[in-house]
């Protein structure tokens, strides 16, 4: 009978190389013959996975190159936040918003003012406005009022943007810019004639409506010593009922001073009336409606009413300077200077 025999070297081939998986243990040499190890010959998950030392050597490769990103991605976070709501930059003025600092409301006209200033149009419903009052001041010059509405001064944003109801004023003397007004009082000197006032954004733009610029000008009296308001007369006083008719008058010869009063307006305007110690003088004020005039240091009063003016005669014999006021409305009617 004939036999067949399986060859050494086929039993010893391993069986991870028809799996993939653990090679298996070798079985005993057949006839003698010594096989090869088993561990000589790699296995297909050998050759197509990497190794763990393979895998773990890549990942502090990619979180080195990673982490200059994340560190400049932080960065451009914190510069972001620093610049609006946060601690001031550069390009805010300190203690300013960003939006006073770069806003600009209104339309910019290619218009300019007579010294080179833009124009920045509004709608009449939002724009501001201005109206000034001036008063003789005891020492010479002016003493000018503003009153603004829809507008407030803001003297630490100029320079920035330009918001709505914001900004300073301009002043014109006699046409020619002087100064600028960051509140609602200030003193012109002596020899002006007239003073415009101009409002101005915090950029220096002109506040305009209909193209022409927020502003109001008003004519300042000079002398007051050739004042219109002063007015000889040749009549003399009337005499008193209770005095003689033959009685001689105190002051044969006077000066009335006629004023005007309607709404918050004085006509003429406010000024010094010289009168001399021992004058004659009448003051007679018509208004539009009720008060009280009163001359101070004389502590004289009448009232007035529409259609009754107040007349008040007295003779200047205190020297010095007396204001001439209403009380309810508060408006200074005239300064008289005795001398």
């Amino acid at each position: 009978m004939t036999t067949s025999a399986t060859p050494a070297g086929d039993a010893s081939t391993p069986t991870a190389l028809l799996t993939g998986g653990a090679p298996a243990t070798p079985s005993a040499p057949t006839g003698g013959a010594s096989a090869p190890p088993a561990a000589s010959t790699p296995s297909a998950a050998a050759l197509s996975a990497p190794s763990a030392r393979t895998r773990g050597a890549s990942a502090p490769s990619v979180r080195r190159r990673s982490a200059p990103l994340a560190a400049a991605v932080v960065a451009g976070v914190l510069l972001l936040a620093a610049g609006c709501g946060g601690r001031a930059t550069t390009h805010h003025k300190p203690g300013t918003s960003h939006e006073q600092s770069t806003a600009s409301h209104g339309t910019v006209l290619a218009d300019r003012d007579e010294s080179g200033h833009r124009l920045r149009e509004l709608p009449a419903d939002e724009a501001p406005s201005v109206r000034a009052e001036a008063r003789p001041d005891s020492e010479g010059g002016w003493n000018v009022h503003l009153t603004v509405e829809r507008f407030r001064f803001t003297p630490e944003s100029t320079g920035g943007g330009a918001l709505t109801g914001r900004g300073h004023a301009r002043l014109l003397v006699d046409g020619r810019e002087a100064a600028r007004a960051y509140g609602p009082w200030f003193h012109l000197p002596p020899g002006a004639r007239s003073l415009t006032v101009r409002l101005h954004a915090d950029d220096h733009t002109v506040w305009a409506v209909a193209g022409k610029p927020v502003q109001t000008t008003l004519a300042l009296t000079p002398a007051p010593s050739s004042s219109a308001s002063l007015t000889p007369t040749a009549s003399p006083t009337p005499t008193p009922p209770h005095a003689s008719p033959t009685a001689p008058d105190p002051a044969p010869t006077g000066r009335t001073l006629d004023i005007r009063v309607s709404g918050s307006t004085v006509t003429p305007a406010p000024s010094r009336v010289e009168v001399k110690k021992g004058e004659r003088l009448t003051l007679r004020v018509t208004s539009d409606r009720a008060d009280t005039v009163h001359v101070h240091g004389y502590d004289r009063e009448a009232t007035v009413a529409p259609g009754a003016p107040a007349v008040l005669a007295l003779t200047a014999d205190r020297t010095g300077l007396f204001e001439v006021e209403t009380h309810g409305s508060g408006l200074v009617l005239t300064q008289l200077v005795v001398r």
